[in-house]
């Protein structure tokens, strides 16, 4: 694996380019003059490395961040929302065995889904992801895997869609789930 054929900066150039202007291997091949493999190597290793710097970041907000930041309006409505979830699907290529196209098959989405809990704050800002799953998981059991009972403190409330029917998880961490009819589809 070559990634020295262009400086470190422009790796990570190249990384920020795929991800937010989706170019092609070949399109950015022939932008930084390195051979296709080599696009796919560096960007393989930087969202690896990424994650991994990523992953030690406690990304959850302290209760005075989540006051101070979130609208007034919000705030005087729902003042004990800690966060506002909601079950995510990207598509992905179908697995070529079986059992792992039964595994991520959405029938939600009528395809082949990788499927996350979402967290946001209040004010927006994205404070909790739960690890993927196959799209055939449901979001119920996503949270029965999440630690976000452990994460919310007593009287704290969460805000979701009508899909979600969890407040028994909650109960013991007296932890209210919020939903509300303007979530309705």
């Amino acid at each position: 694996m070559v990634l020295n054929l262009i400086s470190v900066e422009d790796q990570f150039f190249l990384t920020l380019i795929k991800l937010r202007e989706h170019k092609t291997n070949f399109e950015l091949s022939r932008l930084f003059r390195i051979p296709e493999a080599s696009v796919t190597n560096i960007f393989v290793t930087w969202i690896n490395f990424m994650a991994l710097q990523w992953d030690e970041i406690d990304w959850w907000p302290s209760r005075d961040m989540i006051d101070f930041y979130q609208p007034t309006d919000f705030k005087r409505k729902f003042p004990s929302t800690r966060v506002i979830i909601d079950g995510t699907e990207c598509p992905i290529k179908k697995p070529k065995e079986p059992v792992l196209q039964q595994a991520t098959f959405s029938s939600y989405k009528n395809r082949n889904t990788a499927k996350v809990l979402v967290g946001t704050s209040p004010g927006g800002l994205i404070t909790y992801i739960s690890p993927a799953y196959g799209g055939a998981a449901s979001d119920r059991q996503i949270c029965e895997r999440s630690n976000l009972p452990r994460m919310c403190k007593p009287y704290e409330s969460i805000m979701a869609d009508k899909g979600f029917n969890v407040q028994d998880m909650f109960e013991r961490s007296m932890v209210t789930i919020n939903i509300h009819s303007f979530f309705i589809r």
